[in-house]
C-alpha cells in the first residue's frame, strides 16, 4: 500500500471559546475520493480551511504527500513556517470554494492562466495551451474570452475548477462547491468533477449533494460537533449507518 496522500493526526481548532474540530484524524489515499456530510456547524469546512492553511491549527499535524504542513522540526522543536513557505506548500493543493471568486476584469482564460504565470512564473504561450484545455476539459471551450459576468454560476463555478487545476495540484479541496447554485446549475459542476474524479485526482468534497457521494466517493465522512462520528464506503455509509447520529442526520437530509 503506498502511505497516505493526507494523513490527518489529532487535529483540533478553537475560534475562541468555541471548539471547532475536537481531534480529528483521518487519512486520505493518493486517488481516493473522500465526502465529507455534515449539518452546518459540524467542523467539514474548517477541516478543508486547516488542511490547505488558510486556517492554523492548534494541536495536532497534518501531512500532504509526505510534508508536516504549517511547521518544521528542528532541534527536536516545531517552528512555524514563514509565510513564503506556507504559500510554496499551498500549491500542492487547489481548492474550490461554494462561491467562484473569479477575477471580474478577466476573461475565463485569463482567470486560468493568472495563477501559473504569476505565482509559477511559467510563460504565458506555454499556459494558455493549457488553459485552454482546461476549459475544454470541463465543458466550456467556447468560453475562453467570455467575462464572470456574462456566464452562469455553474459556469463560472467550472471556470474554477479549471482555474484550481491549472496550478497541477496533488490534491483537491471541494467546499460545497455547488450550493451557491441554481437546482438546474448543480449537475453540469458534478459532471466535471465526476470527469476529474475518474481521471485519478485525489479529492475530498464537503457536499451535501448525497447522490453525487453515492456515485463517486471510495469514503464517506459523517461530521458531527468537530469529530468524526462515522466513516465507510458510501453503500455503507449512506445504506447501513452504524451510529444513531449518522441515522438520525440521513433521515432528516432524506425525508
Amino acid at each position: 500500500m503506498p502511505p497516505p496522500l493526507v494523513s490527518i493526526v489529532d487535529v483540533h481548532k478553537h475560534f475562541g471559546s468555541f471548539h471547532a474540530l475536537k481531534g480529528v484524524s483521518l487519512d486520505v489515499m493518493p486517488g481516493e475520493v473522500m465526502c465529507i456530510i455534515g449539518a452546518s456547524g459540524s467542523g467539514k469546512t474548517t477541516l478543508l480551511r486547516c488542511i490547505n492553511q488558510l486556517v492554523e491549527i492548534d494541536r495536532g499535524a497534518i501531512w500532504v504527500d509526505g510534508e508536516l504542513t504549517g511547521f518544521r522540526i528542528d532541534g527536536g522543536r516545531l517552528h512555524h513556517l514563514t509565510e513564503a513557505e506556507i504559500a510554496r506548500q499551498r500549491l500542492a493543493t487547489g481548492m474550490v470554494f461554494q462561491r467562484f471568486n473569479l477575477f471580474p476584469h478577466m476573461t475565463a482564460l485569463e482567470n486560468i492562466m493568472e495563477g501559473p504565470v504569476q505565482v509559477q512564473r511559467r510563460r504565458r504561450d506555454e499556459v494558455a495551451g493549457e488553459a485552454r484545455a482546461l476549459l475544454a476539459r470541463v465543458g466550456l471551450a467556447d468560453k475562453e474570452n467570455a467575462y464572470p459576468a456574462n456566464l452562469s454560476g455553474g459556469q463560472q463555478q467550472r471556470v474554477a475548477i479549471a482555474r484550481a487545476l491549472a496550478m497541477k495540484p496533488k490534491l483537491m479541496l471541494f467546499d460545497e462547491p455547488t450550493s451557491a447554485l441554481d437546482p438546474e446549475l448543480v449537475g453540469e459542476v458534478l459532471a466535471a468533477m465526476k470527469e476529474l474524479a475518474a481521471s485519478g485526482m485525489t479529492m475530498i468534497v464537503v457536499t451535501h449533494e448525497l447522490g453525487f457521494a453515492r456515485e463517486v466517493a471510495d469514503r464517506v465522512v459523517y461530521m458531527d460537533g468537530g469529530l468524526i462520528v462515522e466513516a465507510g464506503s458510501a453503500a455503507e455509509l449512506l445504506n447501513t449507518p452504524r451510529e444513531a447520529r449518522t441515522k438520525a442526520f440521513l433521515s432528516a437530509v432524506l425525508s
